[in-house]
């Protein structure tokens, strides 16, 4: 042969092409669904958004809670502070969903219970959030009438 080849005997040749799981991930098809990424993604890009927004919701909220109800209904009815109350209630519930997500896939093992509560979680976070987006909306809308 070639001064460039090389001759692999086939204990190194097994050892080279050896696939690291388990035996049982094997027959069980079970390994790395590749989608942790995207929840990381997501839960931090939340988690940021967060990080900015409820300081300025609860230091809002803490300052309008001295001017009583029709204070606290003006505060709602300003166009900034709508917005941000609608991007906070989107990022907390979009948080609870994913962070809700996790841990159901990793905890539950039925599979039948896993996907009634997955499809629960989605519907709760998106009920809740249509719910507050809906009473700001309308507070907004109102008060501009």
């Amino acid at each position: 042969m070639g001064g460039g080849d090389l001759y692999l005997t086939g204990e190194v040749k097994m050892a080279l092409s050896q696939d690291y799981a388990t035996p049982t991930a094997r027959a069980r098809g079970l390994g790395s669904a590749k989608s942790g990424v995207s929840s990381y993604i997501g839960q931090l890009t939340s988690a940021l958004a967060l990080a900015v927004l409820v300081p300025w919701f609860l230091f809002s909220v803490i300052s309008a809670v001295g001017a009583g109800y029709s204070g606290a209904v003006a505060w709602v009815a300003r166009p900034w502070n709508a917005i941000l109350l609608i991007l906070t209630f989107g990022a907390a519930f979009y948080h609870m969903r994913i962070g809700m997500r996790v841990i159901i896939e990793d905890y539950i093992a039925k599979s039948g219970t896993r996907t009634a509560l997955l499809i629960l979680n989605s519907f709760a976070a998106i009920a809740l959030f249509a719910a507050t987006a809906a009473t700001v909306l309308k507070i907004w809308i109102s008060a501009g009438a």
